[in-house]
């Protein structure tokens, strides 16, 4: 079943079945080559290692000729877009100038909150491999708002509890408070701590009240009665194997 189909948006937002991650990632490898002749669409991180668990994001390189590179950039939400209806794109403010080099940030409509689209965009002379992850970018580094960021912080903090890495969710947790300037500590009660971010998040900007009710959905989905006690060794259902 092709993943934009009406059958596939009415399954719900989090079913995390790899197969359909899968299915998705593949058509927009897909659209990506297709929209421009002489590029190259490939799958990087955990899910180009065979690493990848349920909870994984999915990052794509495009690699395209050179004097494609801005025509590609300008045209890069339209083709995703056509995949599936997006419900956000950013891009990262620090190679918003780059004539080499872009990196944008999709969430699609109908799809969980852990199966962000990192899309990176590079001119073929000065690509790198496919396998190359980025580095020190993490929700905090793109060009959301800062409540927005702080909500992205809670819905990997919310993937780190569930792969059965604590400290990852408390520092994910305590930098979102920090974010935006909300006086709070974590507690390790992870589906409360997450709710008061994902609150104090909305409080500040209340046009994200529904990703912000969305995220409180996925904390209270996965996480309800979850302790840091409880979820520090991993409790069966969290995976460590998976990264991204």
């Amino acid at each position: 079943m092709d993943a934009a189909s009406p059958e596939g948006d009415a399954k719900s937002t989090e079913d995390l079945d790899p197969a359909r991650r899968d299915a998705f990632a593949q058509a927009l490898l897909h659209a990506l080559a297709a929209h421009c002749p002489g590029s190259r669409a490939e799958l990087k991180g955990s899910l180009a290692r065979g690493t990848a668990d349920a909870y994984s994001d999915i990052d794509l390189v495009w690699t395209v000729p050179d004097d494609r590179f801005d025509a590609c950039v300008a045209a890069a939400g339209e083709v995703l877009e056509a995949v599936r209806p997006l419900d956000s794109l950013r891009t990262d403010p620090e190679l918003q100038s780059s004539r080499e080099r872009r990196l944008f940030f999709a969430a699609f409509r109908g799809l969980p909150l852990f199966w962000r689209v990192d899309l990176e965009i590079g001119a073929a002379s000065v690509a790198r491999p496919a396998g190359h992850d980025r580095a020190g970018l993490t929700a905090d580094d793109d060009d959301w708002s800062r409540p927005a960021s702080a909500l992205a912080n809670a819905v990997a903090a919310t993937k780190a509890v569930l792969r059965g890495q604590p400290q990852t969710a408390r520092g994910l947790l305590e930098r979102g408070f920090r974010r935006i300037a909300a006086p709070d500590a974590v507690t390790g009660q992870w589906c409360a701590d997450i709710g008061r971010l994902a609150e104090a998040a909305a409080d500040r900007e209340p046009g994200l009240r529904p990703l912000a009710d969305r995220v409180l959905r996925l904390a209270g989905d996965h996480l309800a009665g979850a302790d840091e006690e409880e979820r520090g060794q991993g409790d069966g259902r969290g995976r460590r194997t998976g990264q991204g």
